[in-house]
């Protein structure tokens, strides 16, 4: 069934909704899952992308998206001077992949902080975007739902233990899809869920505090329901109520203080 975007397209800036709008959302989503302002980037450009991308303006759509711009914003054709005013270097370049859709980028990112993620997406048309590879593990999302990405260890129990400690923070989840690279080995757990969930940022002693299940300072919480982050690693949920912090990390993985 089409709805009016299917037919429509999306507002945008420049002459295609897939090299331009769908590139701006792949960047975006590249900082998006970096979780940090990036300061440097490597990207390959395979297909339709690295042969018509330049004239539809690809390129700079990409950047702009890493930059954080959205697709109607008025300077994607600038991006690459915002690129330099704001520190962030780049290089742009074809690239071969196998059994890969034509408008596919694949970006290697590193952030303010030194961290590093790689991330292959398609622009699938409509200004849409489909995520194929994530750290070089084969994945399928598209980012139209709120999605948690979780990694872990392939152990009996584990993804249990995630789904019930997602339902106790009163989250639904639309879809789920999990991909391991071996038995045993480190599982890439990816929930689409229906409303959005704040991510709050601890410093060192609170995120300590919360893993020992003890009282937190509700400063850094949204009212509701967030994800528990330190050091951008997620560590679970908490749900402030008013003035008070609710945790609701796992009272059997508490770390006991001796």
């Amino acid at each position: 069934m089409l709805d009016i975007f299917d037919i429509l397209g999306p507002i945008m800036i420049g002459p295609s909704s897939s090299h331009t709008a769908g590139a701006v959302r792949i960047g975006r989503m590249a900082r998006t899952l970096l979780g940090e302002k990036p300061v440097k980037a490597d990207i390959g450009l395979y297909g339709s992308f690295a042969e018509t991308g330049k004239g539809h303006g690809t390129d700079r759509a990409l950047v702009a998206g890493l930059l954080g711009m959205r697709p109607d914003d008025l300077r994607i054709p600038e991006s690459f001077t915002v690129a330099a005013e704001e520190g962030l270097t780049f290089t742009i370049h074809p690239v071969e992949l196998r059994e890969a859709h034509p408008n596919t980028a694949v970006l290697t990112v590193e952030g303010i902080s030194g961290k590093k993620t790689c991330v292959q997406a398609v622009s699938i048309g409509g200004g849409r975007i489909r995520v194929d590879k994530l750290d070089g593990v084969a994945v399928n999302f598209t980012g139209a739902f709120n999605t948690l990405i979780v990694r872990h260890m392939d152990v009996p129990g584990e993804l249990a233990t995630l789904t019930r400690e997602i339902s106790n923070a009163d989250i639904n989840i639309a879809n789920m899809s999990l991909v391991r690279d071996r038995r045993g080995g480190s599982v890439m757990t990816i929930f689409e869920i229906d409303q959005p969930v704040p991510a709050a940022e601890l410093d060192e002693a609170q995120a300590l505090c919360y893993l020992r299940r003890q009282e937190v300072a509700a400063g850094a919480f949204s009212e509701g329901v967030n994800l528990v982050c330190a050091r951008g690693r997620a560590l679970g949920f908490a749900k402030r109520i008013g003035n008070r912090v609710n945790n609701m990390y796992p009272n059997t993985l508490r770390i006991i203080k001796r």
